[in-house]
């Protein structure tokens, strides 16, 4: 969690230098804001109906739903810290307290470093299904789904350790405001140098290009796969796949390069350059996670026609409008892609 405000030489005891006003990036910060207060409202619409589908329908007990259901959860994680984050960008200052600021930081990237986790992790299922469907019927159990659910979970909670420790809250005496992000200063009994370097190539190999030469693998060999059956239906499914793999890379990566390129000798002018992108980029990698669940749902023919039954009992006057499928109530295979 990065808000912009000034950089400052903290590092001196003499007159501070003069700050590198980013006035107009935190203007543009605090308008991109009011979009988050949507995306939490929709995000949480959207993966509840997921919930529920999968609730009335599915059952949970099948490794797709597991991974599904926790994907759903990792995107609730994530979108309950940003009414947060738009109050404090759009205030300047932070009014929730140095508890709270340590939990929304952490929460934060707990849903966001998951997410991409098990983003991955259901594209290698799918891998799995697809390419080698024979030879994983036994492997692809209840067991492996929990183990590695708990897996990403684990490191996920471990990536967390640099925000809990850095992220705090502390008034700077120019301005007189209160800011929650990582310190700037030293911390007692901490070395921050060592710890920001080891947070920075995690982030770097662990949650951006380990999740991309994942699935660019998986989603190739899905692809090659599906077109050799030589079934026409399946061109679709291909289809599929490459706007999922399209919309991954453009919503996710322009982010992660750009919060990577952070350099603490960097000009004023080239400082504003890279806040501006991080407001526009950290914006369209917050819609992906807030589509994602639906792109691993509802693309699918059994998802849609859960959907379209629901509508029906709910509003009975749709009925001569929707279709609803005899075998709606079948269960979602968990052996390859969403039929689409």
């Amino acid at each position: 969690m990065e808000t912009t405000t000034y950089d400052y030489d903290y590092n001196t005891e003499i007159t501070p230098i003069t700050p590198c006003s980013t006035d107009s990036v935190n203007n543009l910060g605090a308008q991109l804001s009011t979009l988050y207060y949507f995306m939490f409202l929709f995000s949480l619409f959207g993966n509840g109906l997921v919930l529920v589908i999968i609730h009335r329908f599915e059952k949970l007990t099948t490794v797709t739903n597991i991974l599904l259901l926790n994907l759903v959860f990792s995107s609730l994680i994530f979108m309950s810290s940003l009414p947060f984050i738009a109050v404090y960008m759009q205030l300047s200052t932070w009014i929730f307290g140095k508890v709270m600021c340590k939990i929304v930081g952490s929460v934060y990237y707990l849903g966001f470093y998951s997410s991409v986790l098990f983003l991955t992790l259901l594209t290698f299922d799918r891998y799995l299904a697809v390419v080698h469907s024979l030879g994983t019927l036994q492997v692809r159990n209840r067991s492996y789904a929990l183990m590695s659910c708990a897996v990403v979970w684990l490191i996920s909670s471990l990536a967390c350790i640099k925000p809990m420790i850095l992220h705090n809250t502390f008034i700077h005496f120019i301005d007189n405001k209160t800011y929650c992000q990582e310190y700037p200063g030293d911390l007692p009994y901490v070395n921050e140098e060592q710890l920001r370097t080891s947070g920075f190539y995690l982030q770097l190999f662990i949650f951006l290009i380990f999740p991309l030469v994942v699935i660019i693998y998986c989603y190739t060999r899905i692809a090659i796969t599906v077109l050799s059956s030589r079934i026409v239906t399946k061109f679709k499914t291909v289809r599929l796949i490459f706007i999922i793999v399209l919309l991954f890379f453009m919503c996710w990566t322009p982010f992660n390069i750009v919060m990577l390129m952070h350099d603490e000798n960097s000009t004023c002018e080239e400082k504003q350059k890279r806040k501006y992108a991080l407001q526009v980029t950290r914006n369209i990698a917050y819609i992906y996670f807030c589509f994602s669940p639906f792109l691993y749902t509802f693309v699918g023919r059994k998802f849609q026609s859960y959907f379209r039954q629901m509508l029906v009992k709910r509003f009975p006057g749709l009925k001569g409008h929707i279709s609803v499928s005899q075998n709606s109530r079948t269960n979602m295979s968990t052996k390859g892609t969403p039929n689409c």
